[in-house]
């Protein structure tokens, strides 16, 4: 092959991609893994920061004290492209991490092209984690060509958070304290309109301006409750475009308080009462829950349309391919994941859902408020389309979200915006995977 490699083609094949990486991000990937491997430790590699990042630290301390012998070098990389950049040329470089965080919806872009390792469910049994312990969904998505390339650790979905006491004054709550169902998206607005009313606040908002995913998120979660047909298996999308339309049209109604919001500002103004009702990641519960206290209550995505559905991810646990791995590494890699994983009550505290069942279904979750009340939102979720280019902290994402943003915002149609995400699916639908 006139000297070119695997691992060549694989580095030419990210630069074509157009991901925008640095020489030294480059070269301080090759720093980050493998030059200072020791063969007492497992490498690992997140983009937790923040709460989340302390919680994860937590985490693995405590595996380290339950496992005799096991330590575990954790490296934070900054989240989104810059992250799944690295973890491509470090596993396509022979440099890669023992064991890595990657959001299962970019498996598709990962998996096929040899820049991961399969896992051995056996030597995860072996420690205490079983298959039919994890959430059926999540594992059926980890899978390439039937072989298991992720293990979830949760799910971490689309779902709505209200203040308990204005909406309960507004008779929208139900006996045992969750929203009352919404029977259609017309039944919905005019509720909404009753809460504006009787609240004398704003009525449902979300942080769509400006922002990378959550237009897509209310879309994808949205569409995905008609059942109409979105398929990106060929060449061009097979989209219900009528449908697509629909949906659009009713994301602008449910907008209406805001549509000029950012995440920041939508979170600001239900923190601060303005608004008893914003649909958002679970991620921003411990914001919430540090301000309402009490009176936070949260449930899945409601019902507008014929199904249940809410857009989710998943971090998962993934290991970056190794030429020569070695084998006593591998097995204490799936200790740690075992035992990781089967910390779910402990990660549940940052709000999001346990992939670990059992942690779900146990006493101790039921008593996690809000948590348990939008539990039910694993069992209705929806990732992206399983294609190379989807995914959280895509660019897939950030195109459809500015397709949406000005439907949303009032300044164009609900058709303008479908014709623009449709051209642009067809035109990333057009280009080979990277990798």
């Amino acid at each position: 092959m006139s000297g070119l490699t695997r691992r060549g083609l694989l580095r030419g094949a990210v630069y074509g991609a157009g991901a925008a990486v640095s020489a030294s991000a480059l070269s301080g990937c090759g720093s980050i893994a493998g030059s200072v491997r020791s063969a007492d430790e497992i490498e690992y590699w997140t983009l937790f920061t923040g709460p989340d990042g302390e919680l994860m630290k937590t985490m693995t301390r405590n595996v380290e004290r339950r496992v005799p012998g096991l330590k575990v070098r954790t490296t934070v990389l900054d989240w989104g492209p810059p992250y799944y950049t690295k973890l491509a040329m470090a596993s396509a470089g022979g440099r890669s991490p023992d064991v890595a965080i990657m959001h299962l919806t970019r498996l598709a872009g990962y998996a096929p092209g040899g820049l991961l390792d399969p896992w051995d469910m056996d030597l995860l049994a072996e420690f205490g984690l079983k298959r039919d312990d994890l959430n059926k969904t999540l594992v059926k998505r980890s899978l390439y060509q039937g072989t298991p390339y992720a293990i979830p650790l949760d799910t971490h979905p689309f779902v709505v958070f209200f203040d308990r006491d204005v909406m309960d004054k507004a008779g929208l709550l139900t006996g045992d304290g969750q929203l009352v169902p919404f029977e259609s998206p017309k039944h919905a607005l005019e509720l909404m309109d009753k809460l504006r009313k009787d609240s004398g606040k704003l009525g449902p908002i979300f942080g769509h301006a400006n922002d990378a995913a959550m237009g897509w998120r209310m879309f994808w979660s949205l569409f995905s409750q008609t059942g109409a047909t979105f398929d990106l298996t060929g060449k061009k999308a097979e989209i219900d475009e009528d449908t697509a339309v629909e949906v659009v049209r009713f994301m602008a109604d449910l907008a209406r308080d805001s549509r000029t919001m950012d995440v920041t500002t939508a979170i600001a103004v239900f923190a601060n009462g303005r608004s008893p009702m914003i649909f958002s990641g679970e991620w921003d519960m411990a914001t919430y829950k540090s301000t309402l206290k009490d009176k936070l209550g949260g449930a899945p995505l409601p019902t507008f349309y014929d199904r249940p559905a809410g857009a989710s991810d998943s971090h998962a646990l993934v290991l970056p391919h190794q030429d020569d791995p070695d084998p006593e590494r591998r097995r204490r890699a799936h200790r740690f994941v075992a035992e990781l994983v089967r910390s779910g009550l402990t990660w549940a505290t940052a709000g999001h859902i346990p992939a670990y069942t059992p942690a779900v279904s146990s006493p101790r979750y039921a008593r996690l408020r809000p948590q348990s009340e939008y539990a039910g939102a694993a069992k209705q979720l929806v990732l992206d389309p399983p294609v190379w280019f989807a995914g959280s902290g895509s660019d897939f994402q950030t195109r459809m979200c500015q397709a949406l943003d000005p439907a949303l915002g009032g300044s164009s149609s609900a058709q303008s915006a479908v014709r623009s995400m449709v051209s642009q699916i067809n035109t990333l639908l057009a280009q080979p995977n990277p990798a």
